[in-house]
């Protein structure tokens, strides 16, 4: 009996002991397979690390802050197509633009990119300030100066090299109030409109009292009395660059502008920020804008509730003409990324970057066949009258020296606006001040 109990508790020692190896030997097992289990997938995170890229910032200025808002959109979406890529959006106001742009190029800091006017070209273009783009635009399969419109284009050719990819253009329209022309039973303007609808609607639409002017006719060049000369067969510099403001079509032009002013149908107003303030506040229920004002004139709640845009009058022989001009996208001669700046260039004058320039509004771009989409663009106004104007657009006129001739001329001008001086001899001295420039180039 005693025998036989021993024989079961060794026997049951004996299944013991091998119960417990085999459950330890499970265990090594199982953490051995999870160990396999573990290495490749640490493999496999340290063969997906990435290396970081390096990010570049290229700088690029304009003068425009509705035009700016909307070109961020587009620098955002450049920015995810173009990872190590950032764009830093400048924005300045026109005047304090250009003296910072002369700053920084006499101190060797221009932004990367930045907007280029027919005004200013030749002087950045002839002190050498401007990247040459002629071999960039040979190897670009997205750049062809073919599809943009050939004066523009040559506007940003210096001595065979092309020095800016278009941005845009514009024309000027006639912006009228409708609530004012609807209180006074004017019929709104149209393609029907001369000079002397005009002159009578703004005389209709003048209160005696001073609260309501019928037209704006500011000392303005580009948004004002150009179109008028040119379209009364004028000319403000000759094909062989001679003053054209004494020309008696110039004068007789400028005298039916400035006579708006000497009437008392318009305020006298010479500032620039001033003429876009006398259609907000319902000064006046006309005035002469580019197309390019369409973003600010869209967000201006009082402008977009009460005005609407028509193709400029003719003259009253039926001389039609529309300021025509464009900017262009340059890159500094000295910038410290060439290709990544020549990137976005490329982006924003390409059919692509185009395309989406007139799908937001911000302006008619440039490439050829883009116009309905930027008419498309806006159910607000019947902006459709600035692309029918091309048809007869003139270029705005400009030299090598523009930005110091028409300064000058308007110092001349402006004492017929104020009545101390007749139009005849404020064209006159401003023919004489410009000469001299133009002698001088």
């Amino acid at each position: 009996m005693k025998k036989s109990l021993l024989w079961i508790v060794v026997l049951a020692l004996s299944i013991s002991m091998v119960a417990v190896f085999s459950f330890a030997g499970c265990k090594a097992e199982k953490a051995a397979a999870a160990e396999e289990e573990v290495a490749p997938a640490e493999e496999e995170v340290v063969e997906e690390a990435a290396p970081a890229v390096e990010e570049v910032t290229i700088s690029y200025a304009l003068w425009d802050a509705n035009q700016g808002e909307l070109l961020r959109t587009m620098a955002d979406e450049f920015e995810a197509a173009n990872p190590g890529i950032k764009i830093n959006i400048e924005i300045t106001g026109w005047t304090d633009y250009w003296t910072a742009l002369r700053a920084g190029a006499t101190g060797g800091s221009l932004p990367d990119v930045f907007w280029m006017h027919s005004n200013e070209i030749y002087f950045y273009a002839s002190s050498g300030m401007l990247l040459n783009l002629n071999d960039r635009i040979a190897a670009s399969d997205k750049i062809d100066m073919a599809n943009y419109p050939e004066g523009l284009v040559s506007i940003y050719n210096f001595e065979g090299n092309q020095l800016a990819v278009p941005k845009d253009y514009d024309t000027i329209g006639l912006w009228y109030n409708k609530t004012m022309f609807d209180a006074a039973g004017v019929s709104y303007p149209d393609e029907t409109w001369t000079w002397d609808d005009l002159y009578d609607a703004a005389v209709a639409l003048t209160k005696a009292d001073g609260s309501q002017y019928g037209i704006l006719t500011p000392l303005h060049c580009q948004e004002g009395y150009y179109n008028f000369v040119y379209q009364n067969g004028g000319t403000i510099i000759t094909d062989d660059k001679v003053s054209g403001y004494d020309d008696p079509k110039t004068i007789e032009a400028m005298e039916f502008y400035v006579n708006f002013v000497k009437e008392g149908l318009s305020p006298q107003i010479f500032g620039d920020a001033e003429r876009a303030e006398a259609l907000q506040n319902g000064l006046c229920a006309m005035g002469f804008f580019g197309s390019w004002n369409l973003s600010g004139f869209t967000a201006n709640e009082y402008i977009a509730e009460n005005f609407d845009v028509a193709v400029l009058p003719a003259a009253n022989d039926g001389g039609r003409a529309s300021i025509f001009n464009g900017l262009g996208h340059v890159i500094a001669y000295n910038t410290e990324h060439p290709d990544e700046a020549w990137k976005w260039v490329e982006y924003l004058g390409s059919e692509e970057g185009q395309v989406r320039q007139a799908e937001l509004g911000i302006a008619i771009s440039a490439f050829n066949g883009t116009a309905d989409t930027w008419v498309n663009s806006n159910t607000t106004f019947n902006i459709k009258v600035f692309i029918d104007m091309v048809d007869y657009a003139q270029i705005r006129p400009y030299s090598n020296t523009t930005i110091v001739w028409e300064d000058k001329a308007y110092e001349m001008l402006r004492g017929a606006f104020t009545g101390e001086k007749t139009v005849q001899q404020a064209c006159e001295e401003a023919a004489a001040v410009m000469n001299e420039s133009l002698a001088e180039e």
